[in-house]
C-alpha cells in the first residue's frame, strides 16, 4: 500500500501544482518564481504531443501510448510487491507510475499536459516541464542504473555475471 500512495502523492501533487497554474491569467506567464534569482520560471504551456510537441498531430496515439506503458509498469510494480525488498526498484517504479498518472489524467481529462516550470540554466533554459516529468525522469534514472550495476549474488560470488561458470559438471 505504500507504493500506491507514494503514486498517488506524486500524481496529486502534481495536479495540484496544475490546477494552480490553471487558475492564473495566462497574462501573468512567463514570470521568474519568487525567492528563485530567476533560476526557475513559471509557464502557463499546453503540450498536445509527447515532450516536445511531438505527433501532437496525432492525440489517440500520444493517449494510447502512455496508457500501455503506464499499465505495464503498473502490472511491474504489482509483481514487485509481492516479494521482499528491492525497495529502489518499487520506488523508481512508483516514481515513473506517479509521474505518468497525473499526465494521463490531463491528456484525457484536458486534452492537453500542462507544463508549467523551467529551470534556467544550459539547456534547460528552452524545456518547460512538470513535476510528474521530474518524477518519470527520477524513476527512468533510477532503474537505468539499478539495471547497469551486477546483482549483489554476483558481487558476493566475486564473479560478474556474464562469467559465470557451471561448476556442476567436472573434467575429466
Amino acid at each position: 500500500m505504500t507504493w500506491m500512495g507514494l503514486i498517488m502523492i506524486i500524481a496529486g501533487g502534481d495536479q495540484w501544482l496544475k490546477y494552480k497554474i490553471e487558475a492564473q491569467e495566462p497574462e501573468r506567464f512567463p514570470r521568474p518564481l519568487e525567492g528563485t534569482k530567476d533560476k526557475i520560471w513559471l509557464y502557463r504551456n499546453h503540450n498536445e504531443g509527447f515532450p516536445f510537441g511531438l505527433l501532437e498531430e496525432h492525440k489517440e496515439l500520444v493517449r494510447l501510448i502512455p496508457l500501455i506503458l503506464a499499465s505495464v509498469l503498473t502490472g511491474g510494480l504489482i509483481e514487485k510487491i509481492k516479494s521482499r525488498g528491492k525497495w529502489m526498484e518499487k520506488a523508481a517504479l512508483s516514481f515513473v507510475i506517479g509521474g505518468s498518472v497525473s499526465n494521463l489524467y490531463d491528456r484525457y481529462a484536458r486534452g492537453y499536459v500542462v507544463d508549467y516550470f523551467s529551470l534556467r540554466f544550459g539547456p534547460l533554459k528552452k524545456i518547460v516541464f512538470n513535476l510528474g516529468d521530474i518524477f518519470i525522469f527520477l524513476g527512468t534514472g533510477i532503474q537505468a542504473i539499478l539495471l547497469s550495476k551486477p546483482s549483489c549474488k554476483d558481487k558476493k560470488a566475486g564473479v560478474p555475471a556474464e562469467i559465470k561458470i557451471d561448476k556442476t559438471r567436472e573434467i575429466l
